[in-house]
């Protein structure tokens, strides 16, 4: 099963924006039903960062939630992809101003 752009997802939020509030919560369930099943003994986090919160979602959102410093690691990709965007008014000249911090991976993805 694929998280990210799951088809059924996606035809779920497509009804949501047509108004179809009962396909898309349908949907929605079914993508769901499907995580939850296909998840119930697998890692289903696709963060890269070595933390204790790893897999726990319901906690990892809410520390976030509460310093509120940063989003999760596992929204990065969706939130850089949503700036990028942006960043292609200014020609992309804010990379340019930009330094990373360095980050404690993993031992799988050293």
């Amino acid at each position: 099963m694929i998280i990210e752009h799951n088809p059924k997802e996606l035809a779920a939020m497509e009804e949501f924006h047509k108004g179809n509030r009962q396909k898309g919560l349908e949907l929605q369930e079914e993508f769901a039903a499907a995580f939850r099943e296909e998840y119930k003994e697998k890692d289903h986090c696709p963060c890269q960062k070595a933390c204790r919160y790893h897999g726990n979602c319901k906690e990892c959102v809410a520390i976030h939630r509460a310093h509120q410093e940063h989003v999760p690691n596992c929204m990065r990709p969706i939130l850089n992809q949503k700036i990028k965007l942006l960043s292609q008014l200014t020609e992309h000249t804010i990379a340019e101003e930009i330094q990373p911090p360095q980050e404690v991976l993993r031992k799988e993805f050293l």
